[in-house]
């Protein structure tokens, strides 16, 4: 592969490096809930992690169906198609209410659901209760995800940082509260940490549409009667789907390790939440590379500029693969003094220590294939991708994770070491996949062809 111009990876790195902080923003949301709770028990700790499983199990469907708006509005910017941006961004608005309703009713039944998959019983109240609340945050949440792709794909970013730091400073200051029992609040735990969040976003999507409504005003206003029309709303979700099968996958079967984790006890499943929000951690700097590279790629092909969308793809592979090899020297090198940050109890630490350098073998991978993705979404490829998850993750990852965790003496280890080999599988297939898509010319797909919209 050759390597891409400075100019390209000037303007990967200008793009990229707010998406990457806002992602970063985002996930310390998820750091500050469980350097709070851990600070509870060991068995809080262990049941936001499992609850922040079920919740985003559930919902990850409906986020990767709303990233249909990667390839449809960065082609509409890339063939100044001001009309189409205007329309996905509506249609995209009335997606998340109806996802966001459809997902919120899907998470009731919790409680028998916990019990069937045979999760320790002194987690299961305090989860059950951690996830009936979180229903409060899906709407604005999903909401949140609409404009934040929007912006993504308009290149304008700085509101939603402003918005991101807002948000986690709210949140620190809720759990602190709520989990603690500070200023006249009883001491909630893990359940006050579950108010703190969806407040949060309430909050967060309340700020990024006051804040950045210069930018969006122009799509929001007026109400596109076209919006409102099923075809294209169907066909949106015809090409999103798979995006969200896709997210289904991926997060599904990090969830299922999770759960088996569960299985294996309460000790287990605290050391892999520690381990596991630590690579969820780095993993949202090439999360963020791959949304930049979903804009740079997209609009490359709204123009049907092959040579532009093959620089962009290069420069995105290079910056978030290098990032994950520079994090997984440190979760090799420092997983003990890392480790510490999260808990204080002693055997919980010890097998975190154990699990972290299994993480940082699979960084580079994960990296890989996040970018890899992102690349794939802004050329509006979803299928295919959809079958490659599918094999590396269930046919390849979560096998060889039972194999290796109840049949042999690793047990959490050997759970963790599916992971890498599912990760290698889906990042191999991954970049095959965006070398035959570049190979040749590139251009705009669509949604309803009289509207020039994506397919």
């Amino acid at each position: 592969m050759r390597f891409p111009s400075r100019s390209e990876l000037k303007e990967m790195s200008r793009l990229a490096l707010p998406v990457v902080l806002a992602q970063v923003g985002l996930m310390l949301m998820g750091v500050v809930d469980t350097l709070m709770v851990g600070r509870v028990s060991a068995t809080a700790l262990a049941a936001v992690a499992l609850g922040n499983l079920y919740v985003f199990t559930t919902v990850v469907p409906a986020m990767g169906t709303l990233m249909v708006l990667d390839p449809i509005i960065a082609q509409a910017v890339g063939a100044r198609d001001r009309e189409g941006i205007a329309r996905g961004m509506q249609r995209g608005l009335l997606l998340s209410v109806i996802l966001g309703v459809i997902m919120s009713v899907v998470l009731i039944p919790v409680r028998p659901m916990l019990v069937l998959f045979h999760q320790p019983p002194d987690l299961i109240p305090i989860t059950t209760s951690y996830v009936l609340i979180s229903i409060a945050g899906v709407i604005p949440f999903l909401a949140f995800v609409v404009l934040r792709q929007s912006l993504q794909a308009l290149g304008e970013m700085r509101v939603m940082l402003a918005v991101v730091i807002a948000a986690n400073l709210t949140n620190a200051f809720l759990n602190w509260v709520l989990v603690y029992g500070h200023l006249g609040s009883p001491a909630m735990g893990a359940p006050g940490s579950a108010w703190a969040t969806a407040l949060s976003r309430w909050l967060m999507t309340a700020l990024l549409v006051v804040f950045g409504w210069r930018v969006l005003h122009p799509s929001l206003v007026p109400w596109r009667k076209e919006a409102l029309h099923l075809a294209p709303l169907l066909a949106m979700l015809r090409l999103g789907i798979p995006i969200g099968l896709q997210q289904v996958l991926e997060y599904g079967a990090f969830a299922a390790i999770g759960v088996l984790m569960g299985v294996l006890g309460t000790r287990e499943m605290a050391a892999h939440q520690i381990a596991i929000n630590l690579a969820s951690l780095t993993f949202m700097v090439p999360l963020g590379v791959g949304a930049a590279a979903a804009v740079r790629v997209g609009h490359a092909a709204g123009a049907a500029d092959a040579e532009a969308a093959r620089e962009s793809a290069r420069a995105a592979l290079m910056c978030g693969v290098g990032f994950m090899l520079c994090s997984a020297t440190a979760f090799l090198l420092m997983p003990a003094g890392i480790a510490s940050l999260y808990a204080s109890d002693a055997s919980v630490l010890a097998l975190a220590a154990t699990l972290i350098p299994i993480a940082g073998v699979f960084q580079v991978f994960d990296g890989l294939q996040a970018v890899a993705g992102g690349i794939l979404r802004g050329l509006g490829d979803t299928r295919v991708p959809f079958l490659i998850n599918l094999a590396g993750f269930w046919l390849v990852g979560v096998p060889v994770s039972i194999g290796l965790g109840f049949y042999t003496p690793l047990g959490a280890a050997g759970l963790w070491w599916g992971f890498v080999a599912g990760l290698v599988s889906v990042s191999l297939l991954s970049l095959r996949r965006v070398r035959s898509r570049l190979r040749g010319a590139v251009v705009r797909t669509h949604v309803v062809q009289s509207e020039g919209l994506i397919f």
